[in-house]
Formats: structure tokens, sequence, C-alpha cells
């Protein structure tokens, strides 16, 4: 299962539903998945002097962006204090 490590997110379902299909109540498409933007990523963390391989959605990669890396790992605990 796809979830990102950071933000503990998955997949949703969504509608899928086009506007003239609103309109015209024909041929309706259900539902349809929608999956994390998910990249793996080598981040070095100095606290620690080492480097991790971590796979998170690009939300998570910009939260640890702001937060910083060590911080935003050891909340989400991928790395011990």
């Amino acid at each position: 299962m796809k979830i990102c490590a950071i933000t503990k997110k998955g997949s949703i379902v969504g509608g899928g539903y086009s506007n003239r299909t609103r309109a015209t109540k024909f041929n309706p498409t259900g539902k349809k998945r929608k999956y994390l933007n998910l990249q793996r990523k080598k981040v070095f963390i100095p606290e620690l002097n080492k480097s991790i391989n971590i796979e998170a959605s690009v939300q998570g990669f910009r939260t640890m962006k702001k937060r910083g890396a060590y911080a935003t790992l050891l909340k989400a605990g991928l790395i011990k204090a």
C-alpha cells in the first residue's frame, strides 16, 4: 500500500464526473482512485551525520523543508533520538 512516510496519508477515492456528464446525466464515469505523488529521495541528516532513503509525498518533503529534516523525521518515527 502506498502511504507517505511523513504525513501518513494514502490514496483517496473521488468522483470522476465531467461537467458534461453532470449536465446530461448520461454515461456516468463512476469512482476513480487518486494516488499520492510519492517520490524516493536520499536525505542527509547533519545531526546524525548520516543519510537515509525516504519514500514520501511531495507535501511531506515540503513539510520537511519547512520544519527541518531531523525534527520532521523524529516526529514521524523514522529515526530515533
